[in-house]
């Protein structure tokens, strides 16, 4: 049998709340082993993750993120995704890099609002108009009825565009507006400074992290952390390497004791909104564990759909 290389035609047959099933399945098997490898230059990035699940098997990606790319007309991230056996060690499949992206990296988010955000949320802000936003734009769609989309970006220009042809969707150029309006609010920026900030937030809104991903980035401010029931998906791949939680942790700001959660906690029910009322934060770090589940829950997609391809 020949090796599997799963592109992205295989998407039309993905489903958000099948994915759900699969991250919340995952989560309560055996804890998964992982390391990440990050290497920098300048304001280029190569990140290795890799992750082992007993019983799962054993996924390696890496991705370069070279922010000066679309200037050139290039994608900003690339890379590759190898899937490895549990039972011999043998490569399984290779998945495509852009589609795990997307399905991981909003399927983390859209795991956790499904858990923290309030059930009857409607408002969603969208703190940038890349890639990330349509991903999570279609993804909350499936978790939370007729949504209505807001999204801003630093270009007005940007945002205007990203909401021209999408329904329920419209550009806002008041951040502050944006953020004070809003059941949930998803952040998916470059930004190495905070662009949200504490006091904006209401009582009962819930946040999805996405964005920051090196030690000096960060897209909330020290108020918005110490306002907020603080949860990550993993501990692990968040506390040590990511500045959003790392440098105020540094900085006595926060401990990691006010972080109440992370996936791994679910099966004992830790992972869950505190009080209606309350502010709470998800930061989406997207370890390879993450990736492994999607993997796998792409490749049974692929294998059962497989004559249809």
């Amino acid at each position: 049998m020949s090796l599997p290389i799963i592109t992205p035609e295989i998407e039309p047959h993905l489903d958000w709340h099948a994915l759900l099933e699969a991250l919340d399945a995952g989560h309560r098997m055996a804890r998964p082993q992982m390391d990440d490898t990050f290497l920098y230059r300048g304001a280029d990035t190569l990140l290795s993750r890799a992750a082992w699940i007993d019983g799962m098997g054993a996924l390696v990606k890496t991705a370069t993120v070279f922010p000066g790319n679309p200037a050139r007309g290039l994608a900003a991230v690339n890379g590759a995704a190898a899937l490895y056996s549990d039972r011999d060690g043998q490569l399984e499949a290779l998945v495509d890099f852009h589609l795990l992206t997307k399905w991981k990296t909003a399927g983390d988010s859209l795991f956790a609002a499904s858990l923290l955000a309030r059930p009857d949320s409607r408002n969603i802000t969208l703190v940038g108009a890349g890639t990330v936003a349509y991903a999570m734009m279609d993804a909350y769609r499936a978790v939370f009825p007729d949504p209505r989309f807001t999204v801003w970006s630093r270009s007005f220009d940007s945002a205007a565009r990203f909401a021209r042809d999408l329904p329920g969707v419209q550009a806002e150029a008041d951040l502050q507006r944006a953020v004070e309006g809003a059941d949930i609010i998803c952040t998916a920026t470059m930004a190495r400074d905070p662009v949200v900030r504490g006091d904006w937030l209401q009582p009962g809104q819930h946040l999805d992290l996405i964005g920051a991903f090196r030690p000096d980035m960060r897209e909330v401010d020290d108020v918005a952390l110490t306002r907020a029931a603080l949860f990550v998906d993993s501990r692990h791949t968040v506390l040590d390497h990511i500045g959003e939680l790392k440098d105020p942790l540094a900085r006595g700001v926060i401990t990691c004791d006010d972080v109440l959660a992370d996936f791994q906690d679910i099966a004992d029910g830790a992972f869950r909104r505190p009080a209606a009322e309350a502010i709470t934060i998800c930061k989406n770090g997207g370890g390879a564990h993450l990736d492994l589940m999607v993997a796998r829950y792409i490749l049974g997609v692929w294998q059962a759909r497989r004559p249809d391809l």
